[in-house]
């Protein structure tokens, strides 16, 4: 059910990120090392990142698999950031396949992504999409990664941090149904995700940070995110703690422990 990644770190070529590696994303959408929910990711694909000057993020998504897209491929020599999020997807049972579903989603400068799946998506629905936060329109799009996007937007209108807000998403989502939360989100200054439900990596480079669904390559420098836990990159370097419900405590796996470091410099 989906690959995504995010990077945070000096600037890069989108290529660069997304093909170059052994393991990239870009392979990550027909061949997946670690992906326990769905064999392949040919549902459609989605990149969004920051201009090295500044603005609001950009955004390119398709519906069809990324590794068919050769004009993309091409572009992506040519476009640099050090802020990006990007998802290859393996739509859930039931959801369209249009474009509107690729993620991430965006608004208020924030760029998000969820991989997984809720299995009373009404309920979530219902609990966390309505209303729609006004000029969200990814919040209105019909599949189940909507209302928790609806919620993160909402929260953080409201003052919440990036982490703040995708941890109260992930823990509120799961109060309302079982399922898979695993966020991914970026405002262009740090970078965060749960790992609740489904695999989640981070690895400290020079100047930044990378958290992907799984390992871009084979380097020891990967470390897995515990289940039920919360990862930050930014300035400061990279944190992770333990989300902190009653529910989600019980979902730990045995033997997890926290883990931080300094980002590289």
């Amino acid at each position: 059910m989906c690959r995504h990644m995010a990077y945070l770190g000096p600037p890069s070529t989108l290529h660069r990120l997304l093909y170059r590696p052994e393991h990239a994303l870009h392979r990550q959408s027909y061949a997946p090392r670690e992906q326990r929910h769905g064999t392949v990711n040919a549902d459609g694909f989605g990149v969004g990142w920051y201009p090295p000057d500044g603005g609001e993020p950009l955004r390119y998504r398709r519906a069809m698999p990324i590794w068919a897209d050769s004009s993309f491929a091409d572009a992506a020599r040519a476009i640099t950031a050090g802020c990006l999020v990007a998802a290859v997807r393996d739509a859930t049972p039931g959801f369209g396949s249009d474009e509107s579903c690729a993620q991430p989603f965006r608004a208020d400068g924030l760029l998000f992504s969820h991989n997984g799946a809720a299995e009373d998506d009404e309920a979530l629905a219902a609990a966390l999409g309505a209303p729609a936060p006004a000029g969200a329109l990814d919040a209105r799009t019909p599949v189940d990664s909507a209302p928790l996007f609806a919620h993160t937007v909402r929260l953080r209108r409201q003052g919440a941090g990036l982490g703040e807000a995708l941890a109260a998403t992930a823990l509120a989502a799961l109060e309302v149904s079982p399922g898979r939360y695993n966020l991914l989100a970026s405002d262009g200054h740090a970078i965060a995700a749960t790992a609740l439900g489904d695999t989640l990596y981070v690895r400290a480079q020079a100047g930044g940070a990378v958290i992907a669904s799984e390992p871009l390559d084979d380097t020891r420098e990967w470390h897995r995110v515990p289940e039920c836990s919360l990862v930050i990159a930014d300035s400061e370097g990279i944190r992770t703690t333990a989300l902190a419900a009653p529910a989600a405590r019980g979902r730990r796996e045995e033997g997890d422990a926290q883990w931080s470091a300094p980002t590289a410099t």
